[in-house]
């Protein structure tokens, strides 16, 4: 009995930390707003919010503001579970007020020791709150990652992915002839994606989410909001790359397709309430130095005397990163002729970087001067030359971003092929990974737009528009064709092609031929409202045009397509993998990036229990849990035994007489220690 208990322990202890420490939340509404502006009724703003959760030794901003008074408080009082806020950060507040509001910031502060606090506000204006803290430590159990590579397909929903897969990969009498690489990854999640303060998230929060295991306002990157006018004084919370940094000596990487300086890489680096103080996010990169920079955005690297700048100073970046030690490349010949430097930064565009179909086909009418960009696996390839070359590991972010950019205005077939060039890279990080043998490898979205594949489009028999939208028995395989082997069609205009769909849209015109250039959906007519552009039909013309006129699902103030709150895939390869299953909210991934590495970013040390959850354990064994939430106990029954477990109390008993039974309940769920569980069953 023992023994059997023992191999069905093993099999679960990996992932009891997690539980521990990562997704276990029980459900609760959801927290107010951050925007204490929009009630006058004076309130009190906590930040870090309620059901924050931090990683023990973790570096954050602790803020109370009182706002929308209308007389000053004379006394008010912060505590943390009892004791006064500021002996207990170690650090005294600083104390700011307007007629209407009073704050009280320490910065730079962490807590230690795992466990939960309760924040307690009170003024003597009867204004007060309350907002609860989960601190955890990483589980330290199990084989670690030495090295973590992050890829966001931003934007990459779950029909991406099919489409990709179809076009790439090709599909015969129903079956795939082959799958992507991330298809080929054994663990898979759904992840979450809403922010903080709305259900619709940006690309700037969620990808900050990642990378801090916190919650953000739409546009904030590694803060939470403040009721200040600037963008860059808002409470920080330090991010993954932060962390390893301080406490590893691991190094990072940074690698996108977008602006160095947009969302998803900034996030890596940034504390900004505002995703477009692109200037000062340049300069944050320079303050944490990750090791590989590439991607484009160079124009907030310029002096603002040179063209092209876009800064309003004449700081060089280039050369104040080339100071540093930094090899610096400005071009795809350059990249592939650096032989592996300790330090790199690339910048290929000034702009974004041309996506994978303009700069594949040399489409010099859209790449204009900018004709000799790397594609994503060829810089994926070169940051892990790089990244490799430290013992202590590193961390890497790949984002295919033009996904996103592509899908916003609606142009699939663009974003479908930046979505296969992403898969190669993931492909070069897989092999690297299988070498290795200490690398994880996680694939996901920030967020989710509203394309689907609703069948094929076929205009063989003289229909055109949605008459030749073709749907069950008549959507027919589509004709793509990949004759050189790699991996991408050799054009996306074939007689029978995907019929993608978009339900969060405004009016558009598709006709399914594919734009030699990216062309907007949608013009402004003479009231300033988005019309549907009949730029982007194959004849402008067309007198009989609108039927192929897809009427909006949104405002007219709206120029393209939007993101939506669909849940976004995650799959996960390498030592670590077991963190990450089921349905996770955003900042869960980061907890199981922190558990994947065993980062141990505090003193606190672990009690060295295996801990893991109760009722996973009597399943797998065969056993039934039932729980009293009155009388708060646990009744097991298991190979004819039957325990009890009150949580009031904390006795235990099998059979009627007592046993010890170490265990702790946390966030919903109850854990036993596996030595303990294993003598009362052997009892």
């Amino acid at each position: 009995m023992k023994k059997k208990a023992f191999k069905v322990l093993t099999s679960i202890v990996v992932t009891g930390s997690l539980l521990a420490s990562g997704t276990g939340f029980v459900s609760e509404p959801a927290p107010a707003a951050y925007a204490a502006e929009t009630a006058q009724a004076p309130s009190v703003y906590i930040a870090p919010i309620d059901r924050a959760k931090f990683l023990a030794g973790s570096l954050f901003d602790f803020r109370v503001e009182l706002n929308h008074l209308t007389a000053m408080p004379s006394s008010v009082t912060i505590t943390v579970n009892g004791n006064d806020a500021e002996p207990f950060f170690g650090k005294p507040f600083v104390k700011t007020n307007t007629d209407k509001s009073q704050e009280f910031t320490i910065r730079d502060v962490k807590i230690n020791e795992p466990g939960t606090y309760e924040v307690s506000v009170k003024a003597d204006n009867d204004l007060a709150k309350t907002v609860k803290y989960e601190v955890v430590l990483a589980d330290q159990g199990g084989k670690k990652a030495k090295n973590v590579i992050l890829f966001v397909g931003d934007g990459m929903a779950f029909p991406d992915i099919t489409m990709s897969r179809i076009m790439s990969r090709g599909i015969t009498e129903g079956k795939y002839n082959s799958l992507l690489e991330m298809d080929n990854f054994d663990q898979r999640a759904v992840v979450t994606t809403s922010g903080m303060d709305a259900l619709v998230t940006d690309s700037a929060n969620s990808a900050s989410a990642y990378n801090t295991g916190h919650k953000s306002a739409v546009n904030g990157l590694g803060i939470y909001p403040d009721n200040t006018e600037s963008s860059l004084d808002d409470p920080k919370v330090e991010t993954l790359a932060e962390m390893l940094k301080r406490t590893r000596g691991m190094s990072v990487g940074v690698v996108t397709t977008s602006e160095i300086e947009d969302a998803t890489p900034a996030a890596v680096v940034s504390h900004t309430r505002r995703r477009s103080d692109k200037p000062e996010i340049a300069e944050m990169l320079y303050k944490l130095q990750p090791e590989v920079i590439l991607g484009g955005g160079s124009a907030y690297f310029l002096p603002k005397s040179t063209p092209g700048s876009k800064r309003k100073d004449e700081k060089n970046l280039f050369d104040i990163f080339q100071q540093q030690g930094y090899a610096i490349a400005e071009n795809a010949t350059q990249l592939k002729a650096a032989n592996t430097p300790d330090k790199l930064l690339g910048l290929f565009h000034t702009a974004d970087m041309s996506v994978y179909y303009d700069r594949s086909t040399n489409n010099k009418a859209e790449l204009k001067s900018f004709t000799d960009q790397p594609n994503l696996w060829d810089m994926t390839q070169k940051a892990l030359d790089t990244l490799s070359k430290n013992d202590k590991g590193f961390f890497l972010m790949v984002e295919g971003a033009s996904i996103d950019k592509q899908l916003h205005p609606l142009d699939w077939e663009r974003a479908a092929y930046d979505t296969i060039e992403m898969d190669k890279a993931i492909g070069v990080a897989k092999r690297f990974a299988e070498q290795n043998g200490e690398t994880m490898i996680i694939v996901t979205a920030d967020h989710s737009h509203s394309v689907s594949v609703a069948g094929t489009y076929w205009e063989g028999d003289g229909k055109s528009g949605r008459e030749a939208l073709r749907t069950y028995e008549d959507s027919k395989f589509p004709t793509y064709v990949d004759s050189n082997g790699d991996g991408f069609p050799d054009t996306p205009d074939v007689d029978r092609k995907l019929a993608v769909v978009f339900g969060s849209h405004p009016d558009y015109y598709e006709d399914y031929k594919f734009d030699a250039v990216p062309t907007s959906p949608t013009v402004k007519n003479k009231d300033g409202q988005y019309v549907a552009n009949p730029a982007k039909l194959a004849k402008p013309d067309d007198p009989n045009r609108d039927r192929f006129l897809r009427p909006g699902t949104i405002s007219p103030a709206d120029s393209q397509g939007v993101h939506t709150a669909d849940d976004v895939p995650l799959m996960v390869y390498g030592p670590g993998s077991q963190y990450f299953k089921g349905t996770m909210d955003n900042t869960d991934v980061f907890f199981g990036m922190a558990n994947a590495l065993g980062l141990n970013a505090s003193d606190a040390k672990s009690d060295g229990k295996n801990w893991v959850p109760l009722a996973n354990f009597v399943n797998l064994m065969g056993g039934t849990v039932k729980y009293n939430a009155s009388a708060r106990e646990i009744t097991i029954r298991i190979n004819d035994g039957t325990i009890v477990l009150n949580l009031n109390s904390g006795k235990t008993t099998k059979n009627g007489k007592d046993v010890a039974l170490e265990h702790k309940f946390e966030n919903g769920t109850t854990f036993v220690s596996g030595s303990s569980i294993l003598e009362v069953l052997s009892k």
